[in-house]
């Protein structure tokens, strides 16, 4: 009798360790989960391509007409009259910005950050930096400026290497690294790093020195700021873009 109590009581502290290993491996389960879901949750949309919710035109509080949505993607289709340049709502130090851009045979735009908002800078690239959108095969601009000014390059400071970016009328995706607590910024185009370099202190300030930026007020000074869209009166397609704060 002894015996089968052993027995018995043997069985129930196995099942119960059994039980207590599962729950926990649930629990652990579900602990995962649950960082997964965070994680992807530092993403913010600003376009996720139905709706300009996160966008308004720069120096106003609506967006330009020129600026529309087609098959989820935003469009900039230019009118006579320039600057219409669209900034995002919120502002943004130190981030990961990912979208796609696609541009017209022969067009030209850009991708602006830390852009100050005031009616002394007309225009968006007074003030922020500018990573270049670019048709490099036939716009003028390639052909400048050591490269700088050619798709995927630091505007008039670094250039891109050209063998990273796709022609006109193709998607590139881009990814623009900023962060002020390590200095540094990071260019990304089609899944190759492509540039960094400092976003603040002595060796930004002499890149700016020895660009056609050197000596404009307020040019690459903040570091907080709007990104930016630029209207270059070119048309320009841009889809799926997220940012997340570092």
């Amino acid at each position: 009798m002894k015996k089968i109590l052993f027995i018995l009581l043997a069985v129930c502290v196995l099942t119960a360790c059994k039980k207590g290993k599962s729950e926990k491996s649930i629990e652990n389960n579900t602990d995962k989960a649950t960082a997964s879901i965070q994680k992807e949750n530092e993403w913010i949309a600003l376009f996720d391509g139905s709706s300009f919710d996160n966008w308004r035109g720069y120096l106003t509080d609506s967006i330009y007409k020129e600026w529309t949505i087609e098959e989820n993607t935003m469009v900039f289709t230019p009118s006579d009259k320039g600057g219409k340049n669209i900034i995002s709502k919120q502002k943004f130090t130190n981030f990961i910005l990912s979208l796609e851009w696609k541009i017209s045979e022969g067009g030209n735009s850009g991708i602006f950050w830390s852009v100050f908002e005031d009616e002394k800078f007309p225009e968006a690239y007074q003030t922020g930096p500018e990573i270049q959108v670019l048709d490099n095969v036939l716009h003028a601009d390639a052909k400048v400026a050591n490269g700088t000014h050619k798709a995927g390059s630091l505007y008039d400071m670094i250039a891109c290497p050209d063998e990273h970016v796709k022609p006109a009328g193709e998607w590139n995706l881009c990814v623009l690294e900023i962060n002020h607590e390590t200095n540094q910024g990071k260019v990304s185009m089609n899944g190759t790093k492509v540039i960094t370099f400092p976003v603040h202190g002595e060796k930004w300030d002499e890149m700016v020195k020895n660009s056609k930026f050197n000596g404009w007020e307020g040019f690459g000074q903040y570091r907080t700021g709007h990104i930016g869209l630029q209207d270059h009166s070119d048309k320009v397609w841009y889809r799926d873009i997220k940012i997340k704060e570092l």
